[in-house]
């Protein structure tokens, strides 16, 4: 079954950068457009960033763009996101996700606190 898993969130510093990891399984990786989401409290989930497979173009949400960078590594089956220059406005629970077969699959998220 398809099994997405995220890591790499935590409590960093306005400013500070962290690297958050989705580890994919159980689905062709290598085919599928990825994507990172992000809910904060009281707020709806937004699509945060996107990569398409092959080819890795990709997509930024306003708020993110020049910041953060997504990328993939089709051999290990992993989505990045590369978060520089954060923000207090950043912080969330962090979601990979995948569409595939008129479904849509998610992690269970990595926090991500930006805060002094």
């Amino acid at each position: 079954q398809v099994q997405l898993v995220e890591s790499g969130g935590g409590l960093v510093q306005p400013g500070g950068s962290l690297r958050l990891s989705c580890a994919a399984s159980g689905f062709t990786f290598s085919i599928y457009a990825m994507n990172w989401y992000r809910q904060a409290p009281g707020k709806e989930r937004e699509l945060v960033a996107a990569i398409t497979s092959p080819g890795g173009s990709t997509n930024y949400a306003d708020s993110v763009k020049g910041r953060f960078t997504i990328s993939r590594d089709n051999a290990k089956n992993t989505v990045y996101l590369q978060m520089n220059s954060l923000k207090p406005e950043d912080t969330a629970v962090y979601y990979c996700n995948v569409k595939r077969l008129s479904r849509s699959y998610w992690g269970q998220g990595t926090q991500v606190t930006v805060s002094s």
